[in-house]
Parts: structure tokens; sequence; C-alpha cells
């Protein structure tokens, strides 16, 4: 018979441990970044041990029952297994943690067989398993933090990691930004600050999360679309909305989901100014840039193309006081366009350096 004393503290071990490697995976929590990974490990081990030293307490059972029972359960367990690792696609630590599971299991049986079967031997046996258990794990853990490369790690991707290689490359663009507010896990507190986003097509939305726990920015329901995956509190996602097709996105947060969220795309406004022909020649009643004065709403790009013969520059500030540091389009030459998007409102005043009479100014409203 079973010894109940043995396989309840054993029963609660497990799940301990068990529970920490899973919440490890599932992205949740951060348990092996946070030197959490041994502990969790180890306490499954335990846990393991007790409950089969409590399981095998009256032997090993040889009936053709007891065997046709763990036929069963290996093959159901063996089924959801294969199936489960047949849809993932998104969870490249799998192969780690099925060996971190070898680990333990190993030493496990191996432990609990000796406690029934060779019980002069078991204290040995346990102490050397466990020792090299946490050597094993601990080695894994330490080649993650200073390895050169993920294949070194059993960490998980985290969302810094794939925030900063995002933000490499996302193009130069006007940033519109949301805040998570403090304390936005709790139900019926303020989310995302707006709520509601409204951005011409081509800007770059950019989350900040002010929490002190994880949030994600997930387009609802299934996140196939955008995903930023775990934002740590102080990190953030940025969404380069030149790759989104539609008009409208509702997203939430999948760790809190009642924290919901909309993205209203809009088609970019454009203005147009013309660098006049003969600009580089100074005379009464010559335009420079056509028109001089340009009134246009945030959110506006501003075009401006050379028709001139010569090169020109169209530089923030003026010529008494210089350029202002804004923006700068260098020489264009004939024929060439610069752009710039105003996304504050404002009147900004530029001139052309190499033809400092050159003046112009957009008004921001």
């Amino acid at each position: 018979m079973s010894d109940w004393d043995l396989m309840m503290p054993g029963m609660g071990l497990t799940s301990i441990g068990l529970g920490g490697v899973i919440l490890t995976y599932l992205g949740i929590a951060n348990t092996f970044l946070t030197g959490m990974q041994a502990l969790s490990g180890l306490t499954m081990l335990i846990g393991m041990v007790f409950l089969a030293a409590g399981i095998l307490s009256g032997g090993v059972s040889t009936s053709p029952r007891a065997k046709a029972t763990t036929l069963v359960i290996f093959g159901i367990a063996g089924s959801v297994a294969g199936y489960a690792i047949s849809l993932n696609t998104v969870i490249t630590s799998l192969p780690r943690f099925v060996g971190l599971l070898i680990i333990i299991i190993i030493p496990t049986v191996v432990i609990a067989f000796s406690s029934m079967k060779a019980q002069k031997y078991f204290k040995p046996i346990a102490v050397i398993f466990v020792a090299a258990m946490a050597v094993g794990i601990g080695s894994f853990t330490a080649f993650g933090f200073m390895g050169p490369g993920a294949q070194f790690s059993l960490h998980p991707l985290n969302e810094t990691n794939a925030t900063q290689t995002a933000a490499q490359t996302l193009p130069t663009a006007p940033v519109i930004t949301v805040s998570i507010p403090v304390n936005a896990s709790i139900k019926g507190n303020p989310n995302f600050t707006p709520n509601t986003v409204t951005v011409p097509k081509g800007d770059i939305i950019k989350w900040t999360n002010n929490d002190t726990v994880p949030h994600t920015v997930t387009n609802a329901p299934d996140g196939a679309i955008f995903d930023s995956n775990l934002i740590s509190a102080g990190k953030t996602y940025s969404l380069d909305t030149s790759k989104l097709n539609g008009t409208e996105y509702d997203y939430m947060c999948t760790v809190h989901p009642f924290m919901t969220g909309k993205i209203i795309i809009t088609q970019p406004l454009f203005a147009n100014v013309t660098i006049s022909k003969g600009a580089s020649t100074q005379s009464a009643g010559q335009k420079y840039f056509d028109p001089a004065s340009l009134s246009v709403k945030v959110g506006t790009t501003v075009i401006w193309t050379n028709q001139d013969s010569a090169s020109h520059t169209v530089t923030s500030g003026d010529p008494s006081a210089g350029p202002s540091g804004t923006f700068d389009s260098n020489l264009i030459k004939p024929g060439n366009t610069f752009k710039h998007a105003f996304t504050t409102a404002g009147t900004t005043s530029y001139f052309c350096t190499v033809h400092p009479w050159m003046t112009g100014k957009v008004i921001v409203g």
C-alpha cells in the first residue's frame, strides 16, 4: 500500500516546483532570470522523490493490471505532449525545457529506487545525484547569463531583447507615445493613456510601461498582427504603423485582459512647397519658397521640391541666429525632394544655408 505520509508532502513540493518551472516558460514570471531556477528544480526533484517513495512504499507492482495502467498513462501523456509540441511555433526554449525535466526525472527515479531496494547506499546516491543536478542546472544558468548568444541560454527570449532588436530596424518617423499608468493592472483603473490613439499611417506608436508589473500590447483576439510579448516595468514597445494594412485595431494586455485599447490609422497628410526656379539669385519679385508661409494641421508631412538649377537646403532656424536643430535637409540637388513631419503645434521658421535670403515658415495648428 502507498504511504500517504510521504505522498502528501511529495505532491505539495512537486506542485510548487513544477509551478515555478511552468510560470517561467509561459513568460508570466521571470523565475529563471531572477536566480530561482535552481530552487524550482530542486523543489520539484525533492517532491518527486517523496512522491515516488510514497507510491512505491509497498513495492513495485508487477501485475498485468498495473502494467496496463502504466502503459495507458504513458500513452495518454505521450500523445498529448506530442500533439502540443507539433503545434508549437513560438516557444523556442521547449527542447531545453524537456532537457531540464530529464535532468530532474532521472535522479528522481534512481533515488526513489535506491530508497526501496538499496537502502544501505541511499544516502550517498541521493547526495551525489542532488549535487550533480544542482551543478548541472547552475552551469546552464551561468552559461545563460555569460554566454555569447541565445543558443547557450535556458532563458526564454524576453521582451527587452525583442524591443531593442525591433527598435534598431524602425524607420525614422514621428513617434506617438502611449503610457501604461501605475496600477493599470487593477481592474477599474485607467489602463492605456490615451485609450484610443489616432495616427497617420507610417507613424510609430511607442508604449511605455509605467506600472510596476509586466503588461503586453497584443492585437485582439489572437495577436496575429502585432504582439509586444511581456513589457517589463519601465520598458517600452514600438509599433511601425507603415506595416499595418487596416484602419482600426483593438488591442489588449494578455496578462490583464480587461485592459483594452484601440488604434485608428488614418491616411497621412501631405503639403507641398516648391523651391522656385531662379531662387539662387536674389532679386525683387523673385519667389524663393512657394508658398513662403504654409499653414498645416498637426501630423502633416511637408515636402519641399527643388525646381531650381542650383542646390539648396531647408534648415530650421533663421539666417541671423543660425540653425535651430529641428531639421536640416543638407543639400537638395535639382529635381530632388526633402520631407519633414510636423507633430506639434507651433511656428517653425527655416532658410537655405547656401542662400540665406531664402526664408520661409510652417505654421502648425
